[in-house]
């Protein structure tokens, strides 16, 4: 696992998941600083692992900045510079987003934090195992992953603190994973994560480059085939798996069901908040208007994919796009 984040192995921690390892970073880091008055920066586009322990936060008095992005998904590096605080103590953003792809400028991020002071944790569930990650040349202070991104069992996760950051237990018990985590370690688990990080890291090159010319090849015959069609976030670099696409007139999670019915599994935002009838948080945060949020649809690309699979899925969504427009009252073709 060390060597899947390059960073020293006494710096890895073994936790349950992603959301564990955020709520740990985030909670543990915040908490041990004794000032009543706390300030953190985090990003409008956040998933719940990192947003819902920030209201956590709010809700023992610390004060939270959530920065905007702009149109591409970035969030600008000035913005939170321009938001720190003498008290800030935690500045919190995504490596890589969860519905677009997008990636964060971590590094300048990085040389702002280090500029103020200030320690810096970053959500990599969605970049581990899909791009490089390097904690040292980041220059993070914190990095969460989860394993099943990159094809562990669910249910394992891990977190780098770097040597030295503060950082209080947010369970109490014994003091395994050096006072960190308490509660016997998973033992098969975290062999199982370090199998699968193994793999992972020794497939990336090859697989990242597959899986960005299988989302080339999806994106290029969706908009080809369908007109009032578009992509969100893809003029910022992204990771290769995923891409997220507006159908404008459309109800988003129509067009999810009826894909779902020709056996292809897409969703309309993020995957924790299947069943949510509210628009993406992430793209009104992009700016899009909310009929074009709940039109847009995430798809994600993985080792099983193959260049047929994409072709049926270019198929079915043009067919069930056609098919639901004509149902659609609000739909009008663009000339």
């Amino acid at each position: 696992m060390a060597a899947f984040l390059q960073c020293d192995p006494k710096e890895v921690v073994f936790l349950s998941g992603g959301t564990e390892a955020d709520n740990l970073a985030i909670l543990g880091t915040v908490r041990s600083y004794p000032s009543a008055q706390k300030h953190v920066i985090t990003t409008a586009i956040e998933h719940p692992a990192v947003s819902n322990p920030c209201r956590q936060l709010e809700q023992e008095a610390t004060e939270v900045t959530y920065v905007r992005v702009g149109s591409d998904g970035l969030a600008d590096p000035g913005d939170i510079r321009r938001a720190l605080r003498p008290n800030t103590v935690l500045i919190s953003v995504m490596h890589a987003n969860n519905e677009t792809g997008v990636i964060q400028p971590i590094q300048d991020i990085s040389a702002v934090a280090r500029e103020a002071g200030v320690l810096l944790h970053v959500d990599g569930v969605q970049a581990a195992g899909k791009i490089p990650v390097d904690v040292k040349a980041l220059g993070v202070d914190l990095y969460s992953i989860s394993g099943h991104k990159f094809y562990a069992p669910k249910g394992l996760g891990a977190l780098y603190v770097k040597a030295g950051t503060p950082l209080r237990p947010i369970q109490f018990g014994g003091r395994h994973e050096r006072e960190r985590r308490p509660g016997t370690e998973n033992v098969p688990g975290a062999m199982a994560l370090a199998s699968a990080a193994t793999a992972a890291r020794v497939d990336l090159a090859h697989e990242s480059q597959r899986l960005a010319t299988l989302r080339d090849r999806l994106e290029a015959g969706i908009l080809e085939r369908i007109p009032d069609s578009g992509l969100n976030g893809n003029r910022a670099p992204r990771t290769p798996n995923t891409t997220n696409i507006y159908f404008d007139g459309l109800e988003g999670e129509a067009l999810v069901i009826a894909l779902d019915l020709q056996g292809f599994a897409v969703s309309s935002g993020s995957a924790c908040s299947s069943g949510a009838v509210e628009p993406s948080h992430v793209l009104l945060a992009m700016g899009l208007p909310r009929e074009r949020a709940r039109a847009s649809l995430r798809f994600s690309l993985g080792r099983s994919n193959t260049e047929e699979q994409v072709d049926a899925l270019i198929g079915a969504v043009a067919e069930c796009t056609a098919h639901l427009r004509k149902l659609s009252p609000t739909y009008t073709a663009s000339a």
